[in-house]
């Protein structure tokens, strides 16, 4: 074999590991790039869709997004000193609380401009995710639903239990209320508000609905939110550079 035969050869394997790597990220993660992104873009994608599965495993018919995924790929976008703004996608049924916390906290303490926007719909511990960018539109059809804590599984009937599930309820009101404009009083109202959700208690709010209660930024899609997220990008170049765009 001849040293052009040995180069080809050595390319072919490079590309089949490459091409192995990238397919099992696409299953592990459904993302193409992760951490890193592509050359030719300064922003990364999250997606959180379907349920976030937290500390037990979901059934595999479930569509999920695992927080033990989620996690780490924060991290690198932290690190990545070739990301400087994140755009996160949510299409979330909910999940698990304590999941839905540690993600929300963690994008929350992004030192790089982050915004949300929901498609299709951003339902219940999906909304303190939503919330925790820097800032976050929502579709004109998309829906966010506003509930109390729900419990699954062996209740054990004592008062530390509903102490300790008003504690639960407690972090997610005053983390939503602490990253948005709504009040305290008002998320209350739509969180236990009779008659609004059949057979339920809380709110199922549309669009709009979520920005005039002051929850939601602004409506918009991804064009906006692309935009959006640009403007604080260089908004942020900006304060860097002390006043100037290199």
């Amino acid at each position: 074999m001849n040293n052009e035969e040995k180069t080809a050869e050595g390319e072919k394997q490079e590309t089949g590991k490459h091409a192995s790597s990238l397919i099992e990220k696409i299953q592990q993660l459904g993302q193409t790039d992760v951490p890193q992104m592509s050359k030719d873009s300064k922003i990364h994608c999250l997606t959180i869709v379907g349920q976030i599965e937290g500390h037990m495993q979901l059934p595999p018919q479930n569509k999920t997004t695992k927080y033990e995924h989620v996690i780490p790929q924060i991290v690198a976008i932290e690190q990545n000193p070739n990301i400087e703004g994140l755009l996160v996608i949510l299409n979330t049924v909910g999940g698990d609380v304590e999941a839905g916390l540690a993600i929300s906290e963690m994008l929350a303490s992004l030192s790089k401009p982050t915004v949300s926007i929901v498609l299709g719909g951003g339902h219940s511990i999906g909304v303190p995710i939503a919330v925790s960018c820097d800032y976050s539109l929502i579709a004109e059809t998309a829906t966010m639903t506003i509930h109390p804590i729900r419990l699954t599984g062996l209740v054990i009937n004592v008062p530390q239990s509903f102490e300790y599930l008003d504690k639960m309820q407690d972090r997610v009101v005053n983390f939503v209320t602490s990253h948005s404009n709504i009040s305290e009083e008002k998320f209350k109202e739509l969180m236990f508000a009779r008659g609004n959700l059949t057979r339920d208690i809380g709110t199922n709010i549309v669009g709009s609905e979520a920005v005039e209660s002051g929850l939601i930024n602004a409506v918009g899609g991804i064009g906006q939110a692309m935009k959006k997220l640009n403007e604080l990008i260089s908004k942020r170049a900006v304060g860097e550079n002390g006043g100037m765009i290199q």
